[in-house]
C-alpha cells in the first residue's frame, strides 16, 4: 500500500471516528485528539507534494483548541470534517493524475 493510500484510509477512518464521537454528544469529548490526528496526517500529505504552488498549500493546520462550549466544539469538528473530505479528494485526484502520467 502506498503512503498516499494509507493517508486516505486513515483520513476516512478519522471521519468515522468523528461520527462516533458526534453520536455520543458534543459535550462529552475533547477536540484535541481529532485536531492532533488531522494535523499529523496533513503534515504527511504535504510531503507528497513537491511544488508549493499546488492546492495542498490551501490547507492549514487546525488550531489546537479544546473549548468547553459544546456548540463551539461542533463548529471545530465540522471544520475538520470539511477539511478532511477536501484533503481526501485532493489525494485521490492527485493519485489518478500520477497514474495517468505514468501510463
Amino acid at each position: 500500500m502506498s503512503t498516499r493510500n494509507s493517508i486516505v484510509a486513515m483520513l476516512k477512518q478519522l471521519l468515522q471516528d468523528m461520527a462516533v464521537l458526534h453520536q455520543q454528544g458534543a459535550g462529552y469529548y475533547s477536540c484535541m485528539p481529532i485536531i492532533d490526528r488531522y494535523n499529523k496526517l496533513l503534515g504527511q500529505a504535504r510531503l507528497l507534494f513537491t511544488n508549493e504552488d499546488t492546492l495542498i498549500a490551501t490547507f492549514e493546520n487546525q488550531v489546537e483548541d479544546d473549548p468547553k462550549d459544546p456548540a463551539y466544539k461542533m463548529k471545530i469538528v465540522q471544520a475538520i470534517r470539511i477539511e478532511v473530505g477536501q484533503l481526501i479528494a485532493l489525494l485521490e485526484v492527485s493519485e489518478q493524475e500520477e497514474e495517468g502520467d505514468n501510463a
